[in-house]
């Protein structure tokens, strides 16, 4: 059965840094482009960033570059989302998906072009 599991949220004050992990379970990660995810209060789901298999392709949103940072352990099982210099803005519940590639694409931007998904973990950035 394909789980993911993430975790590393928590409360931390404007400027802080917090490291989200997404575990994977009943599936090899290496097969898989990985997406984050982060939902607001009163918003849509929005993509924060994305990652190829290998971790060779990509993707941030505009407003995260410079600022977050995405890796993948394969290894491990594992993908990791790194948040630096946070603002309350940042304050969302944040998801971690998963897809195998297809059509010739590496990764995937939308939140529709997803079916595996994680419970999410809650940051709160606020002083």
């Amino acid at each position: 059965q394909l789980q993911l599991v993430e975790s590393g949220g928590g409360l931390v004050q404007p400027g802080g840094s917090l490291r989200l992990s997404c575990a994977a379970s009943g599936f090899t990660l290496a097969n898989y482009a990985i997406g984050w995810f982060r939902e607001a209060p009163g918003k849509e789901r929005e993509g924060v960033s994305c990652i190829s298999t290998s971790g060779g392709s990509i993707y941030y949103a505009d407003s995260l570059k410079g600022r977050f940072t995405i890796s993948r352990d394969n290894a491990k099982n594992t993908v990791y989302l790194q948040m630096n210099s946070l603002k309350p803005e940042d304050t969302a519940v944040y998801y971690c998906a998963a897809r195998r590639p297809s059509s010739g694409r590496v990764y995937y931007v939308g939140s529709d072009e997803y079916d595996n998904w994680g419970q999410g973990t809650q940051v709160t950035v606020s002083s």
